[in-house]
């Protein structure tokens, strides 16, 4: 399960209680869930507005519509993967209380995106980042800092004040490592097979809480 599907579970009751969305946010909704796909699989250089209009039997007019141009696509893009993780990690929080346990939850995530074939959106999106738009750079640089810092936070709660890498002095050099491994493994693991994937990242793991 990815971070989408995770965002979805937590937010039906709110779209319960606040009423049903609108036929624009709908379509609003719909083509950034297709044009996430797309980059997750090819990356964000190799979708167009005609791929997206294709998939979804629209106009390229009624996209630029809801997205004039593509930089407001790829930042709507992001600030809705953002949202996602914030309400991801936040639950992650409230239902387990061991920091291992929400470490490897945290992974699960990440593996879940392998398992439907895609990769991180901000991990794929950073290796366009030479040729990204500003405002889709600055997005996406805003998702690592958020990573980092929820890490740092909760390696740096943790109750038996023994977690910790060797050669990193402070919680937030360990979270720093743990997330280059989180978003790097997704690159590296053969055939992005998503149980060895896990398997790695468990092991690092171990070795943070000991």
């Amino acid at each position: 399960m990815g971070l989408t599907d995770w965002y979805i579970k937590t937010m039906v009751g709110m779209q319960t209680s606040s009423g049903s969305p609108t036929e624009s946010d709908t379509t609003a909704n719909q083509i950034l869930d297709v044009a996430e796909a797309h980059i997750q699989r090819r990356g964000y250089n190799a979708v167009s507005y005609g791929d997206l209009a294709d998939e979804l039997d629209l106009t390229t007019t009624a996209i630029h519509y809801h997205f004039p141009a593509k930089a407001d696509l790829g930042q709507a893009l992001v600030r809705r993967y953002r949202r996602q993780s914030s309400q991801t990690r936040a639950a992650l929080v409230d239902q387990h209380e061991a920091l291992r346990e929400r470490l490897v939850q945290y992974v699960e995530l990440f593996s879940g995106i392998l398992e439907d074939g895609g990769l991180c959106l901000c991990g794929i999106l950073a290796a366009d980042a030479e040729t990204l738009p500003d405002k889709v750079q600055r997005e996406t640089q805003r998702f690592f800092a958020e990573q980092e810092d929820w890490l740092t936070t909760i390696i740096g709660a943790d109750s038996s004040g023994g977690a910790g890498l060797q050669g990193c002095p402070s919680p937030r050099d360990t979270a720093r490592v743990l997330l280059a491994a989180v978003e790097g493994a997704m690159l590296t693991t053969p055939h992005r097979d998503p149980e060895t994937y896990t398997d790695t990242l468990r092991r690092l793991i171990d070795s943070i809480v000991t």
